[in-house]
């Protein structure tokens, strides 16, 4: 059914200003933006929206996200984890590789989007995992329709490990898509475990997590990356950069070597192992203040490109035990943005330098057509939030199948309206407004085949 739906008098975020305007929505597209208070679009609206006092931004694109499905439904699944992306304002999900099958043939890839397209209520995209011995496949796979390689340069999660540089060398000269990075250094993490086990025996602290998955086992790891990627002239996006030092190998304005920050490693840091334990476990580890307060400082910089959660839900009981047992891996999606606005709030970056990050970047950075902006012409994903609404995160309120998170108890100021997929009101007040809505695959445009041409 035709409609057309009228946003008006808002705070409008988009390509680095911040205006009063109006927004209008003709079924699935954004057909005028409107600068100015009460202004009038061309054509009348079947509904009226007054956002007086609020902010609209474009959907947020969240880049890096686990949404366990298949094969690890227990913990997560495509239905659960959009419903919480839709609720933190989230509209368009890149979800990884390392599932049950992972996602590193043709047939796999296959299946996990026959399984978004019937479950998933928000847009999804993937990576295609990078092997050893599954170079034929990736050329094989459709371009337009996969976001890029997902490379695991270190041991995290699933089987997906590529160690060699043999194998990553390869890797690096053939791919003509985007290369994602976990970057750790294996054997140094290992040796790291064993001397942890010499002295604590089993049931390692789980403080000893960041020195076990150390600075340098990521430096390392990331420096090589980056040597490859030039040596090779490929597109590299290294993920959940976490270390101060990793940032030294990053320019700003570089459009072949990127980084992305995640959520855990701009909100915690080690000394909060003592109050939330094994609740921020992740790979790679949160590190030191010092790490976190630079990380937050290269979200203005340029040497930040973009921000993603890493979300990556467990069970309670998974997560139980010390660093050597407990799993690694936080829920964060349904509180990505309300987060981040918490850090505008704080001073760290501003409001245009968010929507930057954790919109149009993400947009830019896989070549996604038609989103990430609020442009006449583009898919009408949108999100409308309202500073100074303070509430308490209470377990009830948690949709990811988990049912936990470490922000449980935390007072947050800023609170999400209305998130919109694809022009259709998702999220409303606290609700899922249709659970028989889906959302669509994302595609690239042409530019996405091409080798960086710097």
């Amino acid at each position: 059914m035709h409609s057309r739906v009228l946003i008006k008098n808002a705070s409008i975020v988009n390509e680095g200003r911040v205006f009063i305007g109006s927004i209008v929505i003709d079924d699935d597209r954004i057909d005028e933006v409107i600068e100015g208070r009460d202004m009038a679009p061309v054509l009348p609206a079947d509904e009226v929206f007054d956002a007086e006092g609020c902010f609209v931004f474009p959907g947020v694109i969240d880049d890096h996200v686990h949404f366990r499905d298949p094969g690890l439904t227990r913990k997560a699944d495509f239905d659960t984890e959009s419903k919480a992306a839709a609720a933190g304002g989230v509209t368009t999900v890149i979800d990884m590789p390392n599932c049950v099958p992972p996602t590193s043939t043709k047939q796999a890839l296959a299946e996990k989007i026959a399984i978004a397209h019937s479950k998933s209520h928000v847009n999804y995209g993937f990576f295609f995992g990078a092997t050893s011995e599954n170079a034929e496949e990736i050329h094989q796979i459709n371009k337009r329709k996969t976001v890029g390689i997902k490379l695991f340069m270190g041991n995290s999660t699933g089987n997906l490990q590529v160690e060699s540089e043999e194998a990553l060398n390869t890797i690096f000269a053939n791919s003509r898509l985007p290369i994602m990075v976990h970057c750790e250094d294996t054997d140094m993490v290992e040796e790291n475990m064993r001397a942890a086990k010499e002295k604590y025996g089993e049931n390692v602290p789980i403080e000893m997590h960041s020195v076990i998955r150390s600075e340098e086992a990521c430096y390392r790891s990331t420096e090589l990356a980056v040597r490859l990627a030039k040596e090779n002239n490929a597109r590299l996006h290294v993920a959940h950069v976490s270390t101060a030092r990793e940032l030294d190998l990053f320019t700003p304005g570089d459009t072949q070597i990127t980084a992305e920050v995640c959520l855990p490693h701009l909100l915690f840091c080690d000394e909060d192992y003592k109050r939330l334990g094994a609740r921020i476990k992740c790979n790679p580890a949160v590190k030191t203040r010092a790490d976190r307060d630079e990380l937050r400082k290269a979200l203005n910089d340029g040497r930040i490109f973009c921000i993603g959660t890493d979300h990556a839900p467990h069970t309670i009981d998974d997560k139980r035990g010390g660093a050597a047992k407990a799993a690694s891996g936080i829920p964060m999606v349904q509180f990505s943005l309300c987060s981040m606005l918490g850090l505008v709030d704080e001073g760290v970056l501003t409001i245009e330098r968010l929507v930057q990050l954790m919109c149009h970047n993400p947009a830019e950075r896989f070549y996604i057509e038609n989103r990430g902006y609020i442009r006449p012409g583009y898919m009408a994903d949108l999100v409308i939030v309202k500073p100074n609404m303070p509430w308490t995160l209470a377990t009830r309120m948690i949709l990811s199948k988990c049912n936990w998170s470490p922000m449980e108890g935390h007072v947050f100021q800023w609170r999400i309206l209305r998130t919109y997929v694809n022009g259709f009101m998702l999220y409303h007040n606290g609700h899922i407004t249709n659970e028989n809505y889906h959302g669509q695959q994302i595609t690239f445009t042409p530019n996405h085949f091409k080798r960086n041409d710097r």
